[in-house]
């Protein structure tokens, strides 16, 4: 895994953080870490309670955390260089659209859920990029409800872990994010990719296949999941089923919708028409439960061919239909076809910046890597980052000595 210069690596940061956390807190801390996350293939599907196809990467954000006497969270960022206080009597914070909310919305949602918190000294560092699509925000909220959890002497099942994390950014953050990226955090599995139903939450290891590598290459251009386009999305796709359901009543969410039901809707009269923005959006998530299963199937085929047909449609779907693509995510994107080795590209995450994933023979790797960095560089100015990662185990504690 790359690293920039000066960032600790995997082994060494619980060690830095743990010194870090006695110079400022004077005592030993427990740590606990949780993944981000790449997704293959399914994107924007499982707040329409589709399927999703991610996988944990070795970038992590690690907690360190003692117990304290009173009801106040103490938190430093080392990222940051910030430190914030939180008051758990506070039973009605408004958000301050500040890092501190992550922690924030964590801590009411497992105070709502019957856990009785007590004050602790946090001290937090991460080497998951923030706005890369990546999955940053997760990983941190999973990181500290692990923590926090722990330092008041509680346990809940990985599952409710991952529904209280989505709840913290959906409901005090202010991201309508789906269930995705918290259950990747906690579920992840080393050398495996997740199929997850966000219906049922039903999920099955998915190993990915031998001498293949998960190659993720940052345009540097960040986004926002509490930023005005991600929310709209999912309006837009709730506009959708209200729609649909004048035709089809059963139905519940996109998931329920064929793609043959939404053609049919296109030249059906009898209610109200569905205008031609929410129909493309529509047809993405649509299409998209399909490659995903599709991707899956041909992943346990070994029918790495149609793999990456199923990821150029997912990017083109993204681009076209949903939007959510940007002009460096494009070019990036296009760059990656060019290069030998490589099996399937496309965007992930959110959209509007971020990160390509790239599935790149082993043999290619290295050869991939300086072309497009060199390629991506010329084409736009930016110096981008790239990572190679296997697929990464889900949140744990971890000894401060790494």
């Amino acid at each position: 895994m790359e690293k920039t210069t000066g960032q600790p690596t995997t082994a060494e940061a619980p060690l830095r953080l743990a010194q870090l956390f006695s110079s400022r807190f004077g005592s030993a801390p427990r740590i606990f870490r949780a993944p981000g996350r790449v997704n293959l293939i399914g994107e924007h599907t499982d707040y329409n309670d589709g399927f999703v196809l991610p996988a944990a990467i070795d970038l992590y954000t690690w907690t360190a955390i003692t117990p304290r006497s009173g009801h106040t969270l103490r938190a430093y960022s080392e990222n940051l260089g910030e430190s914030c206080e939180i008051d758990l009597a506070d039973t009605a914070p408004p958000p301050r659209e500040h890092w501190s909310d992550y922690l924030h919305g964590v801590a009411l949602m497992l105070q709502r859920a019957g856990i009785p918190l007590h004050g602790a000294d946090l001290a937090i560092y991460s080497d998951v990029p923030s706005g890369a699509g990546l999955s940053s925000s997760a990983a941190l909220e999973v990181s500290v409800a692990s923590a926090l959890l722990a330092a008041s002497g509680r346990t809940l099942p990985l599952v409710e872990i991952a529904k209280l994390c989505q709840r913290a950014e959906n409901e005090f953050v202010g991201a309508r994010v789906g269930i995705m990226d918290q259950f990747a955090s906690c579920f992840g599995s080393a050398h495996h990719a997740i199929l997850l139903d966000c219906r049922s939450l039903d999920y099955k290891l998915l190993p990915l296949p031998d001498g293949v590598t998960m190659v993720i290459c940052n345009t540097m251009v960040k986004h926002g999941h509490s930023g005005g386009e991600y929310n709209d999305r999912r309006a837009q796709c709730e506009e959708g089923v209200r729609i649909l359901k004048q035709y089809f009543p059963a139905i519940k969410a996109l998931r329920d919708v064929t793609l043959a039901q939404l053609e049919l809707q296109r030249n059906d009269f009898r209610h109200e028409r569905m205008p031609d923005l929410i129909y493309r959006r529509c047809h993405h998530i649509v299409s998209e439960n399909e490659r995903v299963l599709r991707t899956v199937k041909a992943l346990q085929d070994g029918d790495l061919a149609t793999v990456g047909r199923s990821m150029a449609e997912s990017h083109r779907s993204m681009k076209n239909d949903y939007e959510i693509s940007c002009r460096e995510l494009d070019i990036m994107v296009d760059l990656a076809n060019r290069r030998t080795g490589l099996i399937g590209c496309r965007m992930t995450g959110g959209g509007f910046g971020g990160c390509t994933i790239n599935l790149v023979r082993s043999a290619s790797v290295d050869k991939f890597k300086a072309g497009i960095y060199s390629a991506y560089h010329e084409a736009t100015g930016i110096a981008p980052d790239i990572y190679v990662s296997t697929a990464g185990a889900g949140a744990s504690e971890v000894p401060a000595d790494g």
